[in-house]
């Protein structure tokens, strides 16, 4: 309830172990997994970046339950819109739509793909952004009819500068706006990578930046670096805090 103490739920995607050819054997990749809650039909939906142990695979995976921790049932992978699908995230509007937003392209284009109504696949219609611009990381948020993106550049495991973006409808055009963090390592977005903004629960206009801060030699010790969203006077900040609790949207 407070965003800090967290209890264990178990794993909720398990690994199949027993076939080298499944999509979740241990010798392949599954990174960003996303989860929606789809009201009509009252079931829970995660999206995942799906990789062959050398990246040439390029898909989404889909998997359902009828509960956050599982067990999820997984549905299969494929490439959405016929386009490379890597870094990803999936965005539920206010009016219950859902879109999957990825890198695509060799990493070179964003795409926004609306999902059918049961998030379970692409509609058809789709908009490609940041044309040869290659971002990935992609975190979307609402706030006061606007949307907005946050994303990286493109070098690997190393990190870079982030940048935000903002759009008057979810498909585009979206507009570059320049690089939201601010203070000690902010042009390597504090050595991390964005990967979701979580939405304050009861405070109005009050979010959380998530960021992955990968550990190249020891991926599986990666770490979380969470930090405000401060937005005032329309200008959007991330500053960097090495404590901070809610209190800090009061101000």
């Amino acid at each position: 309830k407070d965003l800090l103490n967290w209890k264990f739920e178990g794993i909720v995607l398990p690994a199949v172990k027993n076939d080298p050819d499944h999509d979740l054997h241990p010798s392949k990749v599954l990174e960003r997994p996303k989860v929606v809650y789809n009201k009509k039909t009252g079931k829970f939906v995660m999206w995942a970046h799906v990789e062959s142990a050398d990246y040439s695979k390029a898909c989404a995976g889909v998997a359902v339950s009828d509960s956050p921790v599982g067990p999820f049932i997984y549905q299969g992978s494929f490439r959405p819109n016929n386009a490379m699908s890597r870094d990803q995230t999936v965005f539920v509007d206010d009016d219950g739509r859902a879109y999957q937003f990825y890198s695509s392209e060799n990493n070179a284009t964003m795409y926004i793909s609306l999902l059918t109504d049961d998030y379970l696949k692409p509609s058809g219609r789709f908009t490609r952004n940041f044309v040869k611009e290659s971002r990935e990381a992609p975190a979307v948020f609402k706030y006061d009819g606007k949307y907005y993106m946050l994303s990286s550049g493109c070098t690997g495991w190393d990190p870079n500068v982030a940048e935000i973006a903002v759009a008057d409808s979810i498909m585009g055009t979206w507009k570059t706006i320049g690089n939201p963090c601010t203070g000690p390592d902010a042009d390597k977005t504090f050595y991390a990578q964005s990967t979701y903004v979580q939405p304050v629960i009861g405070k109005k206009g009050a979010y959380i930046a998530m960021f992955d801060r990968w550990k190249k030699k020891d991926l599986e010790d990666s770490r979380y670096v969470w930090l405000p969203v401060l937005i005032k006077d329309g200008k959007i900040t991330i500053p960097w805090h090495e404590k901070w609790d809610f209190s800090i949207f009061d101000k």
